[in-house]
């Protein structure tokens, strides 16, 4: 019996490294509002998910929503920027760019980003960011558990099941019909804030 507890606390700690640990941030509504990112394009969700790319281990899960507003659900996520505000673990103003620049601040020798994205219906993205803005924030490491428990209540995706492991929730997502996979890949060394801090300021 002691080998699964092991294993979820070697994964867990993986988690942190990568930047899945508590967090706090809450920015005043003005402050959202000034920087809401309305999608121009057709309504989507992305998962997100940090590998190892050494072990092939899941680290970090996040979502990506693009409904009448482009947001990111960050569980309990590392990325903090002064020019992205934040309340219960949702980063608002997701731009393209902004996408890239989170991506690439957790891409680095050690870890990889796969994207799967799913052209959605305009109520199945609805539905996900309504999910996402009342969950509230995520503890430390439940990163993957929240993300699967809101994917779950979306039509569409009732398939998937809640647990904490990124990778396993990669691997489910991937056998959705309607899946594109990307990979993105940088060699840079240090850890996400290091990241953020080469960002645009």
């Amino acid at each position: 019996m002691i080998k699964p507890f092991l294993a979820l606390a070697l994964a867990l700690s993986a988690a942190v490294l990568a930047g899945c640990s508590e967090k706090g941030k809450e920015s005043p509504s003005d402050a959202i509002a000034a920087a809401v990112y309305v999608n121009q394009g057709e309504p989507k969700l992305t998962l997100i998910t940090m590998i190892n790319n050494r072990s092939g281990a899941g680290a970090h899960t996040a979502l990506l929503v693009e409904s009448t507003q482009t947001v990111l659900f960050d569980p309990a996520g590392s990325f903090k920027h002064e020019r992205v505000p934040e309340r219960g673990d949702v980063l608002y103003g997701m731009s393209p760019d902004w996408v890239k620049w989170y991506k690439s601040a957790h891409a680095r020798s050690e870890f990889h980003v796969v994207s799967q994205e799913f052209v959605v219906t305009p109520a199945q993205a609805a539905r996900a960011l309504q999910l996402v803005e009342a969950n509230g924030a995520v503890p430390s490491a439940y990163c993957a558990n929240a993300t699967s428990g809101i994917l779950r209540q979306v039509p569409g995706f009732q398939s998937i099941q809640q647990g904490f492991y990124p990778l396993k929730l990669m691997e489910q997502v991937e056998r959705l019909p309607g899946v594109t996979t990307t990979r993105y890949y940088e060699d840079d060394i240090g850890n996400v804030s290091d990241g953020v801090a080469a960002l645009p300021q």
